[in-house]
C-alpha cells in the first residue's frame, strides 16, 4: 500500500513518530506525540472560542435524541456531509483550524477539505461504536484525528471476529486511520465514571462525494 510505505519513511526521518504504533492490521498509525503538552493546551483554548459548537439531534431506533457531546463541522463550502439523517453544512475554516489541517497534512500526504470537531465536556460524553464508512467519504479513506485535553480511552472492534483493541489518546496526539479499516473495524469513546475535564477531538476528513442538503 502507497500510504503505508510513505507513513514508515515518515516515522524514520521524523522526531514526531518516535513512539509511533501500528494497529488494527496495519491500518491504524497512532503518534502519541505530535504536539507537546504546551501546543495542546494552546490549541484548545483557541479551538475552544473559535469553533461552532453546538449539542445536535440525531436519529436513533426512529426518535430525534441529542448526541452526548458538542459538536461542529468547518470545511471548504462544498464540504457537505450527512450521517444519522443529520445534514452537517461547514461553517468557514478558523486559523487554527487551518494550522492543524497544515501540520496533520504534512503526515497524512493528504488535502483534507473539512474537519469534525467533537467537544467532550465530560466523562459522560461519549461516542458509540460505528464506522466512517459513509459514501461521501468515497473508498478506503484517510482520516487524521487529533485529541486535546482529558486524556480518554478509544476502543476499536473487528467487524467479524470481534477482537478488540484499546488506545489511550493523550493530549497533543494524532491517530491516522487509512486503507480497509472502515471496511473492517468499528471505533468507540466510551462513558467513564471518573471525574473526568474537557477532551476536543478534530477529524479531518476529504469529503469526495458532497450530499444535497434536504429542504424541510
Amino acid at each position: 500500500m502507497a500510504i503505508l510505505k510513505k507513513l514508515q519513511r515518515f516515522l524514520h526521518d521524523d522526531p514526531r513518530g518516535r513512539h509511533a504504533q501500528f494497529y488494527c492490521d496495519n491500518d491504524l498509525l497512532f503518534l502519541p506525540d505530535f504536539y507537546n503538552d504546551l501546543k495542546a493546551k494552546a490549541i484548545y483554548s483557541k479551538l475552544s472560542r473559535e469553533m461552532a459548537w453546538r449539542q445536535e439531534k440525531i436519529s436513533m431506533f426512529g426518535k430525534r435524541v441529542l448526541i452526548p457531546r458538542l459538536q461542529a463541522w468547518h470545511g471548504n463550502p462544498e464540504s457537505i456531509y450527512r450521517y444519522s439523517g443529520l445534514d452537517l453544512i461547514p461553517e468557514f475554516w478558523t486559523p487554527t483550524l487551518l494550522q492543524v489541517r497544515n501540520d496533520v497534512s504534512s503526515v497524512a500526504m493528504t488535502e483534507f477539505n473539512s474537519v469534525l470537531g467533537n467537544w467532550y465536556r465530560d466523562g459522560q460524553d461519549s461516542m458509540g461504536w460505528h464506522s466512517d464508512d459513509e459514501k461521501a467519504l468515497g473508498e478506503h479513506p484517510i482520516i487524521a484525528s487529533v485529541s486535546l485535553g482529558q486524556q480518554r480511552r478509544f476502543c476499536l472492534r473487528h467487524k467479524i471476529s470481534g477482537e478488540k483493541q484499546t488506545i489511550l489518546l493523550r493530549s497533543g496526539s494524532l491517530i491516522l486511520m487509512f486503507g480497509t479499516l472502515q471496511e473492517n473495524w468499528q471505533h468507540s469513546l466510551p462513558k467513564s465514571a471518573k471525574p473526568m475535564q474537557g477532551r476536543i477531538n478534530l477529524t479531518y476528513r476529504t469529503i469526495v462525494n458532497p450530499v444535497t442538503p434536504k429542504i424541510d
